[in-house]
């Protein structure tokens, strides 16, 4: 019989700096579709404190596109989420705020922008994003996803310029065409992005994956 390593983190010890990871401080602002994809992956990477911010309850359609559970219906999206990051470890202290985002919260060291409106976007950056150690915003419709991050001079100059007006964002909000495996795919890249900060190496500032066509670009 094979017995289980004694070190749940042995397997990745070579991927991501363990005592690095366990200074840091994380915050996922909307634990919608991908968010809450992130949210599960830095529980399993052994983020320490973990804050979940989202006003959202949990509809029918979450559970094919966000991956929450049928009996998770009606109840807020952080509370469920902040459950499914204790059953893969007690220890992580998670504060949940089902509230919208608000200028007074207080950030963790790597902030994770999961919202679905650039104007929000653009709110989030501006009084929080730009003072975070690692910032990361997810974007997504259908099957094209784009990752942007932030960290020490990298990308913090451009990420502003993505932040145009909501009249020419694409049409539709990011939650209005999704499916589970885009979201988690996104979540992926955006937790890859992280593990790049934590390791020193350099983080890409703009990041697009349009998987119907199979072409990635890199910024």
């Amino acid at each position: 019989m094979i017995q289980p390593d004694n070190d749940r983190f042995a397997r990745q010890a070579g991927l991501v700096p363990r005592e690095r990871l366990a200074e840091i401080s994380a915050t996922v602002i909307g634990v919608g579709a991908v968010g809450r994809q992130i949210a599960i992956q830095l529980a399993a990477l052994g983020v320490p404190r973990l804050t979940l911010i989202d006003h959202d309850i949990v509809e029918l359609t979450n559970v094919a596109t966000q991956a929450y559970f049928h009996d998770e219906i009606g109840h807020h999206k952080v509370a469920a989420t902040a459950q499914y990051v204790l059953r893969i470890d007690p220890d992580i202290i998670v504060t949940v705020v089902p509230d919208r985002y608000r200028a007074r919260m207080e950030m963790g060291d790597a902030v994770f922008c999961c919202v679905d409106k650039i104007a929000t976007r653009e709110t989030i950056w501006r009084t929080a994003g730009q003072h975070a150690a690692f910032w990361a915003d997810a974007r997504m419709l259908g099957e094209v996803i784009r990752v942007l991050s932030a960290s020490a001079d990298i990308g913090r100059g451009h990420y502003p310029s993505t932040l145009f007006p909501q009249g020419e964002a694409q049409i539709g909000a990011c939650t209005s065409r999704g499916v589970i495996y885009t979201a988690m795919i996104a979540a992926g890249l955006v937790v890859h992005q992280f593990t790049r900060w934590l390791r020193g190496f350099p983080t890409a500032a703009d990041q697009s994956l349009n998987l119907l066509s199979g072409e990635l670009s890199e910024v």
